[in-house]
Formats: structure tokens, C-alpha cells, sequence
């Protein structure tokens, strides 16, 4: 053998280790496989879905068998406004106004086998179970709300709206929320919103006016009849009480009679009369002129 053919040998042998060592090690390698934690895998015997693996270390076949991790955690389905970009839903009410509405989806994946053999990925998944519902519930039920009404009963939209959802997405998921984040009228719609309040508030302040002025006018009208009352008392009073004295007086003259001449008496300043009419009496004297 010559020196030439030996080293061909050399040569071809650690050729021949190399690729067993690196057969061995690709099969160790392919042997294995790791599961992280919030996801499951599903596991493929040549493409077919054989079993699911927890989180966690496992082995399998190599060239087999593959496998394809999905994501159990919350996963969210957004139609919202964002920066560069405006994903709101357009509706219209009953009444026939436009609004924009922004709605997220919370869910998560409790079936990774169906996933996997249905849609392939969660990103499919949502693409085609999620995504054409969400609006077109969105659609029916503000349909069945007036402008107002969705202002006013904003509880019972976001149940109808949430009952909705719920019925028509069903599979290999569970809704775990919705919300219904913000709903945004036309500025021609706020702008007659605001008009009509503002002319509320006019109205009240205008009905507030108005009764201020009655209570006003009432309370003088009370006063002015106070007043009357009470001079019409006052009258009464004082009338009863030259009535008193009247009738006292009166009562007074009928025991005592010569109380005139007593009281004319008291009064007299002692002077007579210059002159004196034909036969006429002399004060206080029961003697007449002859």
C-alpha cells in the first residue's frame, strides 16, 4: 500500500467519525424537546396529531416525530384606534347616526389540538373565527339603539353586545372579556347635543326666573295684605273701644244725671254770660231771667 493510499484511508475515516459524530449528536439533539411555561405543544407522528405535552422536558422520535407549541395564554383582539392608524369599528344606529366604536376581545386557547388541526396558528385563528364576528355583531346590535338610547342605556348595549359576541364565537377558545372602551359620535351629531342642552339649560334658567319673580310678587302681595289686615284691626280695635266708652258713658248719664251740670261745672271759668237771651237760666243756676 503506498504512502499515498494510506493517507486517502486517514483522510476518508475521520471524514466517516466526523459525520457519525455529527448523525449521533443531530439524534440526540432531535430526541428532545422542551414545552415553556403558558404554552402546550401538540405532537405529530409524520404530520398527523398524535398527543399534547405539558410544559416541561420530553422526548420523541427523531425525523418522526415534530412538534408545534401554541400559546395558551390571554391573547387580545383589538379594534381601536392606534397610533398611525384608526381600527374602530364604523356602525350606525337605529336612528341612522354614525359612530366609531372601539372594542377589544379578551380569550384564550383551552383546545390546542383543534387550533392546530383547524387553523394551524393563533394568529390564523383569529384572523378567521375572530376578527368577521366582532364587527358584524357590533353592527347588529347598535342597530337596534337610537343615538340616545346608546348614550342612555349604556349597561344593556355592552350586555347585548357581550351576548352577542359570546354566541357566535364558540370552538377551541374561551372569551375570557369584552369590553366596549369608547364610542365616538359625528362632531355634526355632539354639535346638536350641545345646542339642545344649552337650550335646556336656557329653559330651566328662563322657568327659574319665572318663579323667582312669583315667589317675589307673592311675598309682596303678603305684605301689602298683612299691612291692610292689620290696619283693619287696628280700626276694629280702636272702634271697639270708643264703643266701650260710649256705652259707659252712656250707662254713666242714666244713674247719675246731674253728672252733665257736675262736669259742665268743672269746667266753667266762674265768668257769667254779658247777655242773655229771653227767659234764659244762669249756668249751674235753675234761675231764669224775668
Amino acid at each position: 500500500m503506498t504512502p499515498e493510499d494510506r493517507s486517502t484511508r486517514s483522510v476518508a475515516a475521520i471524514a466517516g467519525a466526523g459525520i457519525a459524530i455529527v448523525v449521533f449528536l443531530m439524534l440526540v439533539w432531535s430526541s428532545y424537546y422542551t414545552v415553556d411555561q403558558g404554552e402546550r405543544a401538540v405532537v405529530l407522528h409524520y404530520g398527523a396529531v398524535y398527543a399534547e405535552s405539558e410544559p416541561g422536558l420530553h422526548f420523541k422520535v427523531p425525523f418522526m416525530t415534530s412538534v408545534e407549541e401554541i400559546s395558551v395564554q390571554q391573547q387580545k383582539d383589538a379594534f381601536e384606534k392606534t397610533a398611525g392608524s384608526d381600527g374602530r369599528l364604523a356602525v350606525y344606529t337605529k336612528d341612522q347616526q354614525p359612530i366609531w366604536v372601539s372594542i377589544s376581545v379578551i380569550y384564550h386557547v383551552t383546545d390546542v389540538s383543534n387550533v392546530y388541526a383547524h387553523y394551524g396558528t393563533i394568529d390564523k385563528l383569529q384572523a378567521n373565527l375572530i376578527d368577521p364576528q366582532i364587527p358584524q355583531q357590533v353592527k347588529n346590535v347598535f342597530g337596534q339603539f337610537t343615538a340616545i338610547s346608546a348614550v342612555q342605556d349604556r349597561a344593556l348595549l355592552d350586555q347585548q353586545v357581550q351576548s352577542a359576541i359570546r354566541s357566535v364565537i364558540r370552538g377551541p377558545i374561551k372569551i375570557d372579556s369584552i369590553q366596549l372602551m369608547d364610542i365616538t359620535f359625528s362632531d355634526s351629531y355632539e354639535a346638536a347635543v350641545e345646542a339642545r342642552m344649552q337650550a335646556i339649560v336656557a329653559q330651566q334658567q328662563a322657568e327659574a326666573a319665572k318663579a323667582k319673580r312669583i315667589i317675589d310678587a307673592d311675598a309682596a302681595a303678603y305684605e301689602v295684605r298683612a299691612a291692610a289686615d292689620a290696619r283693619a284691626h287696628q280700626t276694629e280695635v280702636q272702634g271697639a273701644a270708643e264703643a266701650g266708652a260710649i256705652k259707659a258713658r252712656g250707662d254713666a248719664l242714666k244713674e247719675n244725671p246731674e253728672m252733665p251740670e257736675l262736669v259742665a261745672a268743672e269746667k266753667w271759668d266762674g265768668k257769667l254770660p254779658e247777655t242773655m237771651p229771653p227767659n234764659g237760666a244762669l249756668p249751674f243756676l235753675n234761675i231764669k231771667g224775668r
